[in-house]
């Protein structure tokens, strides 16, 4: 089940150094954003529904373009669309910063922000798993410690946010979130990377045709993008209301912060864990850890003592964090690297789309069911997905690809891990898995 780790080469590169921080400042900058957008304009004297057309306005934008990100990461190689993304959203937030600094900007201001700061969002999230392999010899290592990473931005994005409101101002939260993708940018111009040849003749259209044609020829890829649909659905989307509805009813409006930082920390143990094991088949590994999830909705349904509430966040998030190491390493080793960022684009917009549509049924539902009634089902459904990560023989079976070959760009005194582009041919995996 476990290879054996042995000889790796060396992890932290000048490139993958830039490309870490890139992301710690982007991962920080998203988990900010949120907070400091719905404290500040609480703050602001707007009432619950902005917030949710500000928020929401952002998720739309985002799902509906995320595909065209893909495109254009593949036709014009991933690092100037996520530099260009990042370029936008420091813009856009250091205007909001502003504006709010200055007077009460209009609600169509606002909305107008989150929208293109969406669309940005957009364009830069497809090329992260493309990067990955261009900076990192070892895909499974790095994907671990960027983990890690994120956990630790989960944690600290959103309180540190809220300080900053309630501390400073609103326009300081801005201004600070405003700052973390400016760091993301100037760390991915720094990159040094091969020169990029891409196909610039075939239309957008075909591009478009393309990618979906490598995603839907992989069953593995596919079947799991349905169960996370169900988990979207059923688990992701109603969590969060009703996870803060049951544990602010229970212990208190500071114990839900603490739940999510119990989350956060879980999944930086999970990323490390990730680091050192390796599964054979690693999404039947990251499927075996996918268990430990339904902790985090069965404690938020049982509320028990704090403490045992902030112990089941965190077990929650380790199983979390190991599933999403062995996956994204997965499709980082068995899609074709000039097909990845569009193939990744479509698992993105494929996870992210259900999500809204729980939200939107999760108060609803709890009216009529209630609220820890529906947290106990979502325990039961997220156990019930993790078992059929498992009952699909094309997931079960996928066994680990290994990491694309590297070499370093001549004649730099201090050269990064680079990727080889590959041949016509060239393997992908077992060409059984796609099926």
């Amino acid at each position: 089940m476990i290879d054996s780790v042995g000889a790796q080469p060396p992890l932290w590169t000048r490139n993958f150094t830039l490309y870490f921080t890139a992301r710690i400042a982007s991962m920080l900058g998203d988990a900010m954003l949120p907070v400091a957008l719905s404290v500040a304009m609480l703050t602001l004297g707007y009432g619950v529904s902005a917030v949710g057309f500000a928020l929401g306005a952002w998720m739309a934008a985002f799902a509906v373009f995320v595909v065209f990100g893909g495109v254009l990461a593949d036709r014009f190689h991933p690092r100037p669309v996520m530099i260009a993304a990042d370029v936008v959203r420091f813009l856009l937030i250091a205007s909001l910063a502003w504006y709010v600094a200055v007077g009460l900007p209009p609600l169509w201001f606002i909305v107008t922000a989150t929208a293109l700061g969406g669309l940005a969002t957009a364009m830069f999230q497809p090329g992260v798993n493309g990067m990955v392999p261009q900076v990192a010899a070892d895909a499974q290592k790095a994907n671990a410690v960027l983990r890690v990473g994120q956990g630790i931005s989960t944690m600290a994005g959103p309180a540190g946010a809220g300080l900053l409101v309630a501390a400073a101002a609103p326009a300081w939260a801005f201004a600070a979130t405003a700052a973390t993708f400016a760091a993301s940018g100037l760390s991915l111009l720094a990159l040094r990377l091969p020169p990029f040849t891409a196909d610039r003749t075939t239309s957008t259209w075909e591009n478009l045709r393309t990618g979906w044609h490598e995603f839907r020829s992989r069953s593995w890829l596919w079947a799991v993008i349905l169960i996370w649909w169900v988990l979207g659905v059923f688990v992701w989307g109603p969590l969060t209301p009703l996870g803060a509805a049951s544990v602010t009813g229970a212990h208190g409006t500071a114990a839900f912060g603490y739940a999510e930082a119990a989350f956060g920390a879980g999944c930086a143990v999970g990323g490390l864990l990730a680091i050192r094991i390796r599964p054979a088949r690693p999404l039947l590994g990251g499927a075996v850890a996918m268990f430990l999830f339904p902790l985090m909705p069965l404690t938020a349904a049982l509320v028990p003592a704090l403490p045992l509430l902030l112990l089941g966040y965190a077990v929650s998030g380790i199983g979390w964090a190991f599933w999403g190491v062995q996956w994204a390493t997965t499709v980082q080793t068995q899609i074709p690297e000039d097909r990845l960022n569009r193939v990744s684009a479509y698992e993105i917009a494929g996870s992210i789309l259900a999500v809204p549509l729980g939200q939107m049924i999760a108060g609803p539902a709890s009216s009529l069911v209630g609220v820890h009634e529906l947290l106990l089902a979502a325990a039961v459904i997220s156990a019930g997905c993790a078992a059929a990560l498992i009952a699909v023989t094309p997931i079960r079976r996928l066994r680990r690809a290994p990491s694309r070959r590297l070499v370093p760009i001549a004649p730099v005194p201090e050269p990064g891990m680079t990727l080889r582009p590959a041949g016509p041919g060239s393997g992908h995996g077992d060409p059984h898995d796609r099926t």
